[in-house]
């Protein structure tokens, strides 16, 4: 059965009908006026602070402001999301683009007015608790503001912020864009995209992976001059900025952004770092079994010579005897994805069940594989009528359903948040991976806990592939990104220093649990690289790995009413830091036990995995 049948491609009507109706108009109207309001109140304060006017009553003028700022910040993050989403699945369409580079000026927009904005709080702070004392409706901004005004001793000038903010969308973001648009572009002699040869990673037939391991790296190595410009120049902009902005290193700035300590990070660092032999033999132990079922095209990987796995054979099936009633090894239609997810969504929710069933059926959902679609897979979220949109390139493999599972616990996030103001919907990517994650567990383990022998060892492996990549490769990716930091502070940086960085980040990390096989390409596929206002796109990662797997033990051993506490603690993600939101749910993340305890869970699987293997 050919996987691309009936396979959705999203419903947009219910957001807009199209670029040219008359709703988008009108909406786009509606931002122009809520930006000339808000635009009216950050003058007049402006002009009552310069004047040191008595009769300015800044406390009335801020629960004013925040109500109408709210509205405009709903719509600007609708148009941007809508101007995404449309040009995501069809990157080469001009129209589009241009509607991208027009929404970045309405963010432009937005920054503008939130510098200014918070220069005002600096200058009236201490009215601040006057103005909770008046108006309690808005003690749930505390934390936001307080961030606000911390913020604002890393900002330059409103000039100069907004002459970085205009010339980063023909700098990073323009870099950004084009190694978006290279790699949504390439195809192989057979006019296969860059994303279905990604796929192959997957595949049964062990030739059929290492050639494309071999494509993909060449077709990376033919575009390595543009895609090293592209890094080269965008993580060049950022040292300037964040050296203009007062921040010690691009690190700093991250865990800001992340709303997490540095002692958060180290302990989240460390922990990952004292597993890595239990993740090293995992993958050994995985190359021999491969090699002991002929499954491998590698010479040296599971050998005695090499130990380690080959990289092409990360995502390589498990096969076993009964081949023929594995869940993993059918092709799987698109309904029966549907119906699988939802159906253990139910075992934990019934209304994230609920609500995974009306994204299916209200076409929320881009599945289907096409050339000039991005790669991957993204939620994105509208703060207009509180839905989302979810895009995934499905091909039929049982990745596939975890990754429909990950995306739509992200809309879920969202959708938790249906009575917060616009501003709390700005919740820090660490705290956004863990209900991604935690809904990717709940599918997994229901299946392990549920499965027969036989697929039991295949759904241990593609667990503990997900787990390995979401801290082993996340490590590694967060050791290359420092060492690309710290490595552009100093010279410009060529394809081949990124390959020789890349090199030196998987051999910290993977060890000899890769034989020499590996991808030192891996800086010039991955987008989180060259995302420009979000640096260290990696250990968010693993922060929510791990602490969906202390969330999931827990759950087993609270009451039934533990999936609504959950439902609450998504709720609160947007209005203090995640220290703060963890301790009330009962963790101290700055401790290196806690997440020691969430690696315990993946460290029994490794164990598991093992012992099945040795039988086979």
């Amino acid at each position: 059965m050919n996987a691309q049948n009936n396979i959705p491609e999203w419903k947009l009507d219910s957001l807009f009908s199209s670029l040219d109706s008359n709703e988008y108009k009108t909406y786009l109207g509606e931002y122009e006026s809520l930006k000339d309001s808000v635009a009216q109140l950050l003058e007049m304060a402006s002009s009552f602070t310069i004047q040191a006017n008595s009769d300015f009553d800044f406390p009335k003028w801020l629960a004013h402001y925040l109500e109408i700022f709210n509205s405009l910040i709903s719509h600007a993050k609708t148009i941007s999301a809508y101007a995404y989403i449309i040009y995501s699945t069809d990157t080469t369409n001009p129209k589009y683009m241009n509607n991208l580079a027009e929404s970045e000026k309405i963010q432009i927009q937005v920054q503008q007015m939130e510098i200014k904005f918070t220069s005002l709080l600096v200058a009236h702070q201490n009215l601040l608790g006057e103005f909770y004392a008046r108006f309690p409706d808005y003690t749930e901004y505390k934390f936001l503001i307080n961030e606000k005004i911390e913020q604002s001793k890393h900002l330059m000038n409103i000039n100069q912020e907004k002459l970085a903010a205009e010339l980063n969308q023909t700098g990073g973001n323009a870099w950004s864009l084009l190694q978006e648009q290279i790699i949504s572009n390439l195809q192989d002699k057979n006019g296969r995209t860059f994303n279905e040869i990604r796929n192959l990673a997957f595949s049964s037939d062990p030739q059929t992976r290492k050639d494309a391991w071999q494509t993909e790296k060449a077709l990376l190595e033919q575009f390595k001059i543009p895609l090293a410009a592209s890094l080269n120049n965008l993580k060049g902009q950022t040292v300037i900025l964040n050296k203009k902005r007062n921040w010690q290193n691009s690190l700093e700035h991250s865990l800001f952004t992340s709303r997490i300590s540095k002692a958060t990070l180290d302990a989240l660092i460390s922990s990952i770092e004292e597993s890595l032999p239990v993740w090293q033999k995992y993958f050994r132990a995985k190359a021999q079994l491969l090699r002991k079922t002929s499954s491998t095209a590698s010479e040296t990987a599971g050998t005695e010579k090499e130990k380690g796995i080959a990289f092409y054979d990360l995502f390589a099936p498990i096969e076993t005897a009964d081949e023929e009633n594995s869940l993993l090894a059918k092709q799987w239609t698109f309904e029966e994805a549907k119906n699988y997810v939802v159906q253990k969504y139910a075992s934990f929710s019934k209304e994230m069940s609920d609500f995974a069933q009306n994204a299916f059926d209200s076409g929320w959902i881009d599945a289907k594989v096409r050339s000039g679609k991005v790669g991957g897979a993204y939620d994105e979220d509208f703060p207009k009528s509180h839905q989302s949109r979810i895009l995934t390139n499905f091909t039929g493999t049982f990745s596939d359903i975890i990754t429909l599972a990950h995306e739509i616990g992200h809309a879920y996030h969202f959708y938790c948040m249906k009575n917060k103001p616009a501003l709390f919907f700005d919740y820090p990517m660490t705290l956004a991976e863990t209900a991604s994650t935690f809904a990717e567990t709940i599918v997994k383990q229901d299946m392990i806990k549920n499965s027969s022998s036989q697929d039991k060892i295949k759904i241990l492996d593609i667990d503990l592939q997900d787990a390995s990549q979401v801290l082993v490769d996340i490590l590694c990716r967060f050791y290359f990104e420092k060492s690309v930091f710290e490595a552009r502070e100093k010279a410009e940086l060529t394809a081949e220093d990124f390959c020789t960085l890349m090199k030196n980040a998987q051999e910290k990390t993977y060890g000899s649990g890769l034989n020499g096989e590996r991808h030192e390409y891996m800086w010039a596929l991955k987008c989180h690289y060259y995302i420009t206002d979000f640096d260290f796109y990696n250990y968010p990662y693993a922060f929510g790995q791990l602490f969906a797997a202390a969330l999931y033990e827990k759950s087993k051993t609270e009451s039934s009413h533990f999936a609504q506490t959950y439902a609450d603690l998504l709720s609160k993600t947007g209005s203090m830091s995640c220290e703060e939101l963890c301790l009330n749910a009962g963790f101290d993340i700055t401790k290196k036990e806690f997440w020691a305890c969430g690696i315990k869970m993946y460290t029994k699987e490794v164990e598991e995995f093992i012992s099945l293997a040795q039988k086979i």
